[in-house]
């Protein structure tokens, strides 16, 4: 199973510079989920007059259902300027393929613990490496859609947006290209190098 865990108040808070629709998943509550930290971080953003809607649920990572719960709530997920998802990588990953053209952002890291993880019947994953890049790629995840887990970019092998290592896997970076373009966000290409923190990685360990 796994672990999810709130990001820093300020990351938080950059975010939520405007408004915001916020959806909490409770699917792996059982395990460990900041529930509290997320109550009071919803109650706080609301007081601000920041947030147009939030909704909680379970498994968000199954999009049948959760298709459903959010055409409920559109308008004001329209109203938003970004929708903060408070999930595994799984869930905030299946919640930016369905609003595609809305910026979406990660609320949460994960941990890893055995046992398995999502009922998600799509082709996401998350690697669970304990810092989500998810926000600065336009919530697909660089450490499992590229074959070389690269957080700064495309490698340069990829030929007609496939990947050099798997000709019928398509290039992580160049969906997450398109994906920026999209969402009118490709400055966040222009941020600096990240350095992946491997101690948050408990299988290098």
């Amino acid at each position: 199973m796994l672990i999810t865990q709130l990001k820093s108040k300020e990351t938080i808070a950059s975010l939520a510079s405007g408004k915001a629709f916020i959806i909490i998943c409770h699917g792996c509550k059982e395990v460990s989920f900041p529930e509290k930290e997320v109550a009071a971080l919803v109650k706080e953003l609301t007081e601000s007059g920041k947030v147009t809607g939030s909704i909680t649920t379970d498994y968000i990572c199954n999009p049948e259902n959760m298709k459903l719960r959010l055409e409920k709530h559109m308008g004001e997920i329209e109203e938003a300027d970004v929708v903060l998802v408070c999930s595994c990588g799984v869930g905030v990953q299946t919640i930016a393929e369905y609003l595609e053209n809305k910026k979406v952002c990660a609320c949460c890291d994960t941990y890893p613990l055995p046992g398995g993880q999502g009922v998600t019947p799509l082709e996401y994953d998350c690697q669970q490496c304990g810092e989500c890049y998810l926000n600065l790629t336009g919530g697909i995840c660089p450490i499992t859609a590229c074959s070389k887990s690269l957080v700064n970019g495309q490698c340069g092998g990829s030929k007609n947006g496939k990947c050099e290592v798997d000709p019928d896997m398509e290039c992580g970076w160049e969906r997450i290209y398109r994906r920026l373009e999209m969402v009118g966000r490709l400055d966040v290409l222009k941020c600096p190098t990240q350095i992946r923190n491997f101690a948050t990685d408990v299988d290098v360990k």
